[in-house]
């Protein structure tokens, strides 16, 4: 967990992949202490105090969206072994698991499931268990983790409104916790994902992405891009969805196997003829995003930070 928004002089929270590298003007969101952009090859990109870092931040308490950037649905690292090891001999290859192979940690964690239609029962990967082995589709992953980002969501409200009816001590760490929180749904919601077919003068490729402008205008960054690495390229916009930002770290994490980064550029890859149909149809079969009044409300507030948007 990295601190990815800062506050700038407006009291406008700005996302880490929205502004360069090095010292900033922008403040924490806890402590107001002055932040530099940490945007190198190896971390994941994010904001680092210029100072001591604050309690929130150095103890990894700040929010996060469940299920966005990291799919190990917080199991333990031998847990995590053990439930990848049960995919393979069995998960994959739709075999049942016997329960002498079943650990109370992986069930707790609800990973796995008991299937009562065969004698004696034995057991399963439920969805949420699919998703750290990216077996999961992404309709079905949709499915699992809305609820989990508005349960959330629900969560940092009822408790900056209990701070606040009682005048607690921590209502501005409240209040900071849930501005952290709708500004990633915020910017999860105002993206489209896309995916590109390329034709090179040496291969075709494949993009993931998502961006909040028109795709055309993200269309003519990517060739310009790829032109320092090919002498032609020709691209085709295979489909969009609105407001499917969550998406594209799953992909990413779906697909990592057929991953082909072009030196810094690290969003495409190489499908055979049968994988790009199989990738488009997981695509495809995600229905159209329908807002909630919660996600309408976070897309259209402003986002300033003194507002209290709730």
């Amino acid at each position: 967990m990295w601190l990815k928004y800062g506050v700038n002089e407006e009291g406008i929270l700005i996302c880490i992949e929205d502004i360069n590298r090095g010292k900033t003007s922008l403040q924490c969101p806890y402590c107001n202490s002055s932040l530099t952009a940490k945007k190198g090859k190896v971390k994941e990109h994010h904001f680092a105090h210029n100072e001591e870092t604050c309690r929130p931040i150095a103890n990894r308490e700040f929010p996060t969206l469940p299920l966005y950037d990291n799919f190990n649905v917080q199991l333990s690292g031998k847990d995590l072994a053990q439930l990848k090891l049960l995919w393979q001999e069995y998960g994959a290859k739709n075999y049942p698991i016997s329960s002498y192979l079943i650990t109370s940690s992986l069930l707790k964690a609800g990973v796995l499931r008991k299937n009562l239609y065969l004698t004696p029962p034995e057991y399963e990967f439920s969805d949420l268990g699919k998703i750290p082995v990216g077996a999961l589709e992404f309709a079905r992953f949709n499915d699992v983790q809305e609820p989990l980002l508005l349960k959330k969501l629900l969560k940092f409200e009822l408790a900056f409104k209990h701070a606040e009816y009682k005048n607690a001590p921590d209502l501005a760490y409240r209040l900071t916790d849930l501005k952290l929180y709708r500004a990633q749904l915020q910017r999860i919601l105002s993206s489209s994902l896309y995916f590109l077919e390329i034709q090179t003068n040496i291969g075709t490729l494949y993009k993931i992405g998502v961006t909040q402008r028109p795709v055309v205008k993200r269309v003519a960054e990517v060739k310009i891009d790829l032109l320092a690495h090919y002498s032609s390229v020709a691209i085709r916009v295979l489909g969009t969805w609105e407001h499917r930002g969550n998406v594209e770290l799953y992909f990413k994490h779906r697909y990592q196997c057929l991953n082909y980064p072009i030196g810094s550029l690290t969003e495409y890859y190489k499908f055979n003829a049968e994988d790009t149909e199989m990738v488009l149809r997981d695509l495809q079969q995600m229905q159209p995003k329908i807002l909630s009044l919660d996600e309408i409300d976070i897309l259209e507030e402003n986002s300033s930070w003194e507002q209290i948007a709730v």
